[in-house]
């Protein structure tokens, strides 16, 4: 269990949400009048299924052990929300268990931060290394992604199907290795999430390159880092490239490339300019 601290704020935590809770909510008879607002503890840990002790002591912030089963249990009887749900078992001081991944759209804000961020490439992808968004400047950094099927629009797809992308990459096998080392670590988390099973399934069946390295289990943290490229039109771009976590839309990720110098800068606005690539927004 939690230190003192962290376990008053759960006790306090636990206490607000029973006391905005009405027992009609529930389905349960109001009964006589009760001298306080919300849900009676006994009823909370009867809708748990735990003992009244138990549950007073936790409110108490007394130092007990309390499994995942009777948090989810408390999650439910008092309606939290996932993101309440969330914060419940981080004052437990237990790992909160890994939650399907929702796809969500990329919200109009964030879409139009990408489209201004031109002609620095940018781009959103989810923890799939789906991609979700993308201005001109990165369109036209990778040939193009528009005209591409829904389920191509995939970085790790791309770096094994796409044979210019190779040559686009200076440090190709440098960087197939961190995608994959990152994308290893989703997996792990959300081992049971469909899209993340058929594009392994995939990739696996058509690229010996992505076989033999993915039997090699890497696994690798994000790094900010700079990535080098060959471009066809541009010539050589030195980008620095940074990732960043879309708050509101856990597993979207903003990732940025910024020019190194002044004259990856104007290699870029003049790829921008003349590429006949579109948006992806």
């Amino acid at each position: 269990m939690a230190g003192m601290a962290q376990r008053e704020l759960l006790a306090g935590f636990l206490r607000s949400r029973r006391e905005i809770l009405t027992p009609e909510q529930l389905g349960l008879k109001p009964g006589p009048r009760r001298r306080t607002p919300g849900l009676r503890r006994e009823e909370v840990a009867q809708l748990s299924g735990v003992s009244l002790t138990w549950y007073t002591w936790l409110e108490q912030g007394r130092d007990i052990g309390v499994s995942r089963q009777v948090l989810d249990a408390l999650s439910h009887t008092l309606q939290l929300t996932p993101a309440e749900r969330r914060h419940l078992f981080t004052l437990a001081g237990t790992a909160v268990p890994a939650e399907m991944p929702q796809r969500l759209e990329v919200n109009p804000t964030l879409r139009r931060l990408v489209d201004t961020l031109d002609p620095n490439p940018a781009h959103v992808v989810d923890d799939c290394w789906d991609l979700l968004a993308a201005n001109r400047a990165y369109a036209s950094l990778v040939g193009g992604l528009a005209h591409l099927p829904r389920e191509e629009r995939n970085s790790i797809w791309l770096l094994f199907s796409r044979p210019e992308m190779q040559s686009l990459l200076v440090d190709w096998q440098r960087e197939v290795r961190d995608i994959l080392g990152q994308f290893r670590i989703a997996v792990g988390q959300h081992p049971d999430d469909p899209r993340t099973t058929a594009l392994i399934e995939t990739l696996t069946r058509t690229s010996a390159s992505f076989r033999a390295l993915w039997e090699k289990h890497p696994v690798h943290a994000f790094r900010p880092t700079m990535k080098r490229f060959s471009h066809p039109q541009a010539g050589r771009l030195d980008l620095n490239y940074t990732k960043l976590d879309v708050a509101e839309a856990p597993g979207q990720h903003l990732v940025v490339f910024m020019p190194a110098s002044d004259a990856d800068a104007l290699a870029l606005r003049r790829l921008v300019d003349e590429s006949p690539h579109e948006a992806l927004l």
